[in-house]
């Protein structure tokens, strides 16, 4: 919401905001911009027939004193998908859908755009590095590519935000069951991807990744998307180099820094969805050769002969899987410790831990954390360390308090080790920066 302000009031429109907390880094930057709120809370009275319309964050309750007001008055209310599209609706909208690789297909895109100076505007849900607000909206561009969240719109408004893009040109990077709270079977929440596919504008462009089984059945049954208009992608040509991928395409060979199947098949998807856009692939490959990754998506925090280390916001069983699979593949000769957070609503109910099963098996020394009380404060029924276990398949380690995480990671630690801290949180209070030095200068013998 923050982004969003901070992009009109550069489009030279009027913003103003409220919030009952706002903190950073929303805070300073809103204050940099000159639109930070002189009082938090909420402001009935400033609501009034000036205002051209509202947009409504997901957090907002439905009996917000401003959201009462603004109805009263007869004031549009959008939420924030629905403000997008309305300022992108007579631009070429590309949105790219999945239960992951979202932003890092975004951030590829993004990457290649900036380097070969291709006007696009934006709107992406994390932030990146190189860019100081996460939307952009311009009258200059023809594009404007969107980060397509399943989840849902508003208080008022509880469809998923990417049906509300109709794109003219679509990408799914795979389905894995996700957002229990909202979905509550498998099916349901298959049936929004499907939703998402009818929403494709006539004659737009749907591409999929080939390798996923559950988009691929959805893209065969479609009576809306005729198979000219269907694109497939799967895992390219490739080879494990020490400092990454080399990738072979169209007879030609790529150095990269990303590496792991599920990286290069994000990769292939943006490359597909750029040609549809016009950026050849010679060129967008080319571009692609200095990209490391989006934010906190094997993100590097220690790169080291003696020691490696990743973050990663890997927290789904299928992100989880592919992740720990993806940095076992780039360094086979050394020991993986991977270190993982059930954080999120779904990761902690205790009837969707088995969706883990066998999720962290690549692992040398794999660890899982949870912290009960937030079991407690998200009003779920608790879980044991032996229901964790079970739902992994038993063969890894389970902490409830950081010292244990801690302990664990330094009696694996070893010569060569490759360190990986999966999690949407920080373990409660874990500096990763501080831990990866630590571990190194303890490895790390003087001359």
């Amino acid at each position: 919401m923050h982004n969003l302000a901070i992009a009109l009031n550069r489009k030279g429109h009027h913003v103003t905001g409220s919030d009952d907390e706002i903190l950073d880094p929303s805070k300073s930057r809103l204050n940099r911009e000159g639109i930070l709120p002189e009082a938090e809370g909420w402001f009935p009275d400033k609501i009034n027939t000036q205002v051209d319309a509202i947009i409504l964050g997901m957090h907002a309750r439905e009996d917000n004193p401003e959201l009462l007001k603004a109805k009263e008055l007869g004031i549009p209310v959008y939420s924030y998908p629905e403000y997008l599209y309305e300022a992108s609706k007579d631009k070429i909208r590309v949105v790219i859908g999945g239960s992951h690789g979202k932003t890092t297909i975004t951030s590829m895109i993004l990457h290649a755009a900036k380097s070969l100076n291709f006007p696009l505007d934006y709107m992406v849900g994390a932030q990146l590095e190189g860019y100081d607000c996460m939307v952009q909206l311009t009258d200059t561009a023809k594009y404007m590519i969107l980060e397509g969240d399943e989840y849902l719109s508003s208080p008022i408004d509880r469809r998923p935000k990417f049906h509300l893009y109709k794109p003219n040109i679509a990408l799914l990077s795979g389905i894995a069951w996700d957002h229990i709270n909202v979905f509550p079977t498998f099916d349901n929440y298959v049936n929004q991807f499907r939703i998402f596919i009818q929403s494709i504008e006539p004659n737009g462009r749907l591409i999929f990744n080939a390798n996923d089984p559950e988009i691929t059945t959805l893209v065969h049954e479609s009576s809306t998307i005729k198979a000219t208009q269907a694109i497939p992608y799967e895992t390219p040509s490739f080879e494990v180099t020490e400092d990454g991928t080399c990738l072979h395409v169209n007879g030609n060979t790529y150095p990269l820094q990303i590496f792991g199947d599920h990286n290069l098949q994000n990769l292939m998807g943006a490359m597909l969805v750029s040609e549809q856009m016009g950026i050849n692939t010679h060129d967008f490959l080319t571009a692609m050769a200095d990209f490391t990754g989006a934010g906190k998506r094997l993100q590097k925090v220690v790169d080291h002969k003696s020691f490696v280390m990743f973050k990663d916001f890997a927290h789904s069983p299928s992100k989880l899987k592919a992740t720990t699979a993806a940095v076992k593949q780039q360094y086979p000769g050394k020991k993986l410790i991977a270190c993982m957070e059930l954080h999120t609503f779904s990761s902690l109910k205790k009837e969707f831990l088995p969706h883990y099963m066998d999720a962290m098996r690549a692992a040398d020394f794999p660890l899982v954390y949870f912290n009960p009380q937030v079991v407690a404060h998200k009003k779920l029924e608790l879980i044991s360390k032996e229901d964790v276990s079970q739902g992994f398949g038993g063969n890894v380690f389970v902490a409830n308090e950081t010292q244990e995480v801690l302990d664990f990671i330094h009696r694996n630690r070893q010569e060569g080790c490759v360190l990986l801290m999966m999690s949407s949180g920080n373990f409660d209070g874990i500096n990763f920066e501080a831990l990866g030095n630590q571990i190194l200068e303890s490895l790390v013998v003087p001359e």
